[in-house]
C-alpha cells in the first residue's frame, strides 16, 4: 500500500535544459512514492511521457537512474515496473538507518552551529504544517528537507553519503510508514523531542531520540508490508 496521489499533485516538468534529466528522474520517482504507480506496476513510457511531457529518451535515462537506486525494476519481456519492498529488506534497510541517523542525531548535538540549529527548528515547523495539511507531495518535500538540514549540521561527508544510497527506498518506506494510523502525529511527537535534546546539545539523548524515531516508523511501515503481503495471498 502507498499513499495517493492528490489531484493538485502535478508532475509536468518545467523545460529548464540544464535541470530537465534531473528534473524528469524527481518527477518519477515523487509520482511512485505517493502513489500515482504501486509495487509491482507497470511503468510504460507513453504514460510517463504524457505524465511528464517530455520525450521519450529523457525518460529511458531517468528509469534508468530509478533502476539504480533500487526504486524501479526492469523485467524482461515486460519492462520497468516498481519494485516492491519485502519486510524482510525493509527490516534491513531500518537496522541501518537507526545506526546511521541515530550517529547524524548525536553529530549535530555536539557540531551544530546556532544558525543550523535555528534552520533545523524551521525545517521541522514546516514539516508540522505539511504534515497536518499538505498534499502528500509536499510532505515528502518537508520531510526531505527536515533530514537535509540534519545531516548538514552534523558535518560528516561519509555519513551523508552512505545515507544517499538508500535515500530512494527510503523515501518509499517513510511514505510507506505515515499510512499507519495516527503515524504523522507521534512522528511529530518524536522529533520534537529530538528536537529538545539537540537544544539542550545532549548527544546521547538525541541519539536515543533519533533511534527510537527510526524504530517506531520501522513497526509501522514493516506492519503496512506484512498486512498487503497477507492480503494479496488471500486473494
Amino acid at each position: 500500500m502507498t499513499p495517493q496521489a492528490e489531484p493538485q499533485d502535478d508532475f509536468k516538468v518545467p523545460r529548464v535544459a540544464s535541470v530537465l534529466r534531473h528534473s524528469v528522474t524527481e518527477s518519477i520517482r515523487n509520482a511512485i512514492l505517493v502513489g500515482r504507480f504501486s509495487a509491482g506496476e507497470r511503468l510504460p513510457e507513453r504514460e510517463l511521457c504524457e505524465m511528464t511531457g517530455v520525450s521519450r529518451t529523457l525518460v529511458r535515462e531517468a528509469l534508468r537512474q530509478l533502476e539504480s537506486e533500487g526504486l524501479i525494476l526492469v523485467i524482461p519481456h515486460r519492462g520497468p515496473v516498481v519494485e516492491r519492498l519485502s519486510p524482510e529488506q525493509a527490516r534491513g534497510i531500518y537496522q541501518v538507518r537507526e545506526e546511521l541517523e541515530g550517529l547524524a542525531c548525536q553529530l549535530f548535538a555536539e557540531h551544530a552551529s546556532e544558525a543550523q540549529l535555528a534552520t533545523l527548528c524551521e525545517a521541522f515547523q514546516g514539516l508540522k504544517r505539511a504534515l497536518t495539511r499538505g498534499t502528500a507531495l509536499e510532505q515528502i518535500a518537508a520531510k526531505n528537507a527536515f533530514y537535509q538540514q540534519l545531516l548538514d549540521g552534523a558535518g560528516n561527508e561519509a555519513l551523508t553519503n552512505t545515507l544517499r544510497l538508500l535515500n530512494s527506498r527510503v523515501m518509499l518506506l517513510r511514505s510507506t510508514s505515515m499510512q499507519a494510523p495516527g503515524r504523522a502525529k507521534h512522528s511529530v511527537a518524536e522529533l520534537s523531542e529530538l528536537l529538545h535534546a539537540l537544544e539542550r546539545r545532549d548527544g546521547k539523548a538525541a541519539r536515543v531520540a533519533g533511534i527510537l524515531h527510526v524504530r517506531n516508523a520501522a513497526s509501522a511501515a514493516i506492519g503496512i508490508l506484512q498486512e498487503s503481503l497477507q492480503t494479496e495471498a488471500a486473494d
